[in-house]
């Protein structure tokens, strides 16, 4: 599986670590960026890998900026995205259980590698339930019609 992976300067470090520890279970990592701790705009990274991923070109992204808040913000104006920022595992599940997320959006300053893994862990290994939850994903999905 693919997966689309970009931060900004303030979570650098953080992806740097998930890329290699995604790539060493086996996962094909698309690193969107940036390429330093330099001083960048988040929004330039959330688009690249919403745009990846709502165009089937990634199965998943991930994001990171220093809270996450930001990214969170900004790649949810991609139709077709519907990402969650997650801080600890269950938020993750959740919002891959309830609500179909395709984007896991982390915070660089707000949490470590290890709990940062286990976020990632439980986000790719959960599978939506739909049912009564199918309703509302196509509620929102509706939603952007009409934007």
């Amino acid at each position: 599986m693919k997966i689309s992976i970009g931060s900004d300067h303030a979570a650098y470090k953080m992806k740097e670590h998930l890329k290699k520890y995604l790539e060493n279970k086996g996962f094909e990592v698309i690193d969107e960026g940036p390429f330093s701790e330099d001083r960048v705009d988040y929004p330039v990274y959330a688009k690249k890998v919403g745009e990846r991923v709502a165009n089937k070109e990634a199965g998943y992204g991930i994001l990171m900026c220093g809270t996450g808040l930001g990214m969170s913000i900004a790649v949810n104006k991609i139709k077709g995205i519907r990402a969650a920022l997650a801080y600890y595992p269950k938020m993750a599940e959740l919002a891959r259980q309830h609500n179909n997320a395709n984007v896991l959006v982390l915070g660089g300053r707000t949490m470590g590698f290890e709990l940062a893994e286990w976020t990632v862990d439980t986000f790719l290994n959960t599978e939506f339930e739909g049912g009564r939850h199918e309703r509302r994903i196509n509620l929102i999905s509706e939603m952007e019609e009409n934007l």
